[in-house]
């Protein structure tokens, strides 16, 4: 009985030391081998390939002060909880990944509040004002849904919220949930890049001002390093001679992505081939054409005509894959505008009317592009359709609501159709494509059109077909112009419309094509990426509250209880022996 205590005692102490040194062992190997398990259904935990590349990069600290802390609504607390979820998840791949939540609205001084509130909007960030009922009673208080991003001196503004028109409270904030690996990986890409890729924004037919994309400039400049450039026939306008060991010097290309914004004159065909050969040596083109000349500024009493935009770029679009249609979309989803109805006194008054020539574009393409942005505002634009171009790709990325019709031009484009009821019936041509992405291996626009002195001649080094590259095809150039302020005359952020004091997506739109016509790292294919929106059933809480509130109070008494009687009864039996 002794030895078999003894036996008994041994294996207990053999195992536990056995345990320990399992245990041991596999802290030792987790210490050189890492590894992390993601279990939920749409892999929300698991970071994509190019961001673990960016985070393995990264030598020195990145600091993120997030400045969603506090007494939070539901919603924007699980926006800062998945937030601080992500940059944990950063930093499992990277000790560099530093953070500090803050709450900008906890000092109690008003005046020192309201100016730390300024120097976040003066840094970037914007807020956003809710309207909160706690205990019957009702608040007002600013939040600043974003952060400051800091390395190595620099810093930059994210901001985390991703407004979106039309859209439920709920679902902006999934989306905005949806963005954050792309968003939180992209700011530090942007920080840590020591070269910034280059981007050329082509002058000299027409197309949109300086002022008129400062904007866009200005917001590319944090990416890129970005000039503007009028090509006239020059070979270095867009290329670089690098010599090598053979006899004839290479052409590169100094820009990784060229702009074309609303040219309003034709091309000269010297610029249209060095464009082509841009294209041919893996150079990408972001188009933005407008098909159609019509403005408002061309309307004087009421009316204008619109006509056809002859800025001869017409074949080499149609050699790549895209035609762009001389028309004009009209669209019941449309901005509205002001225009004036009468006068009192020295006052015009004004209404807002919807302006059918303006359209607005809803979003609905699962692409990286344009998944989960804003609305986009855009001014008199055309439809495009693809053509056949072997080894090109063709995705379309924007299109019209289902409620459109297109109107050929030339096109009367008067003032007073919006002072009529449209008839419904008679927009049922949409949904229309007026934007377009092109991938893939494109023949030269230019193939068999020129002598063979030109297309041998060394120093040109002429190609029929490109490298693999892409395009963006846009039939609007208005949609990354910029509006000034109607009485101080400086330019406004690009999506913001002053008369109707809405902030659509058209920046993030143009960002995101530059970003992905750039990108190498494929850091923007993470934009795709789709988290379920998983929540309670609004109706059946409101009728089911107090049910599931008494069972979630009272069932667990019940079986602690149930357990304790059922636990004593059998202990009564046994170990109560019958009188003998």
């Amino acid at each position: 009985m002794k030895d078999k205590k003894k036996n008994i005692k041994r294996g207990n102490i053999t195992a536990l030391l056995l345990g320990l040194a399992i245990i041991v062992l596999l802290n030792i190997i987790a210490a050189f081998v890492f590894t992390r398990l993601d279990l939920t259904a749409e892999k929300r935990y698991s970071l994509s390939p190019a961001t673990k590349k960016l985070l393995k990069k990264l030598d020195d600290v990145v600091f993120f002060k997030v400045y969603l802390s506090g007494d939070l609504p539901s919603g924007f607390q699980r926006l800062s909880n998945e937030t601080r979820e992500m940059l944990d998840e950063f930093r499992a791949y990277n000790k560099n990944i530093q953070y500090e939540f803050v709450n900008p609205s906890d000092n109690p001084n008003a005046k020192d509040r309201n100016d730390s509130y300024r120097l976040l909007e003066e840094s970037g960030l914007q807020p956003t004002d809710l309207r909160v009922t706690k205990k019957g009673a009702s608040s007002q208080i600013i939040i600043f849904p974003g952060a400051i991003v800091s390395y190595h001196g620099k810093q930059i503004p994210l901001q985390l919220l991703m407004a979106q028109l039309q859209e439920a409270p709920n679902q902006v904030l999934n989306n905005s949930i949806q963005a954050l690996e792309y968003n939180l990986a992209s700011a530090i890409k942007n920080l840590t890049t020591p070269i910034k890729p280059r981007v050329a924004i082509i002058e000299g037919q027409g197309e949109l001002t300086a002022g008129e994309t400062y904007d866009l400039q200005n917001s590319l400049a944090g990416y890129y390093n970005v000039d503007r450039v009028v090509i006239n026939g020059k070979i270095s306008s867009l290329a670089i001679r690098f010599k090598t060991d053979s006899a004839h010097d290479v052409l590169v290309n100094k820009y990784r992505t060229i702009i074309i914004a609303k040219p309003t004159k034709p091309f000269e065909e010297r610029d249209k081939f060095l464009i082509d050969q841009f294209i041919m040596r893996g150079g990408k083109v972001l188009w933005l054409i407008d098909p159609v000349f019509a403005s408002m500024d061309s309307i004087k009493i009421s009316t204008t005509i619109g006509i056809p935009n002859d800025i001869n770029l017409e074949d080499i679009l149609f050699n790549y894959g895209v035609r762009l249609n001389t028309n004009l979309v009209q669209d019941l989803t449309a901005l509205k505008i002001p225009i004036k109805t009468g006068q009192v006194g020295d006052q015009p008054q004004f209404d807002f009317f919807t302006w059918y020539f303006f359209p607005v574009l809803m979003p609905s393409v699962n692409h990286p592009i344009v998944n989960g942005l804003n609305a986009i505002r855009t001014e008199f634009i055309s439809t495009l359709d693809t053509v056949t171009a072997a080894g090109v790709k063709k995705t379309y990325l924007l299109e019209t609501s289902p409620y459109t019709r297109t109107v050929n031009v030339p096109a009367l484009i008067d003032l007073e159709i919006v002072r009529k009821q449209p008839n419904e019936r008679a927009f049922n041509q949409g949904p229309l494509p007026v934007a377009v992405l092109l991938e893939g291996e494109f023949t030269s626009s230019y193939l068999h059109r020129i002598p063979p002195q030109v297309s041998e001649d060394p120093n040109l080094g002429f190609r029929s077909k490109s490298k693999s590259t892409k395009m963006i095809v846009i039939a609007d150039g208005d949609i990354v112009k910029n509006q000034f302020h109607f009485s101080q005359g400086y330019a406004l952020p690009l999506g913001y419309d002053q008369y109707t004091r809405q902030t659509f997506g058209n920046k993030d739109l143009a960002l995101n094509a530059v970003n992905y016509l750039c990108d190498d790292s494929g850091l923007i294919s993470v934009r795709s990426r789709e988290l379920k929106l998983r929540m309670l059933d609004s109706t059946k809480v409101a009728k089911q509250r107090l049910f599931w509130q008494l069972i979630n109070i009272l069932l667990p008494i019940l079986l602690i209880t149930g357990f304790g009687i059922t636990k004593f009864q059998l202990r009564k039996r046994r170990f109560t022996h019958p009188v003998r």
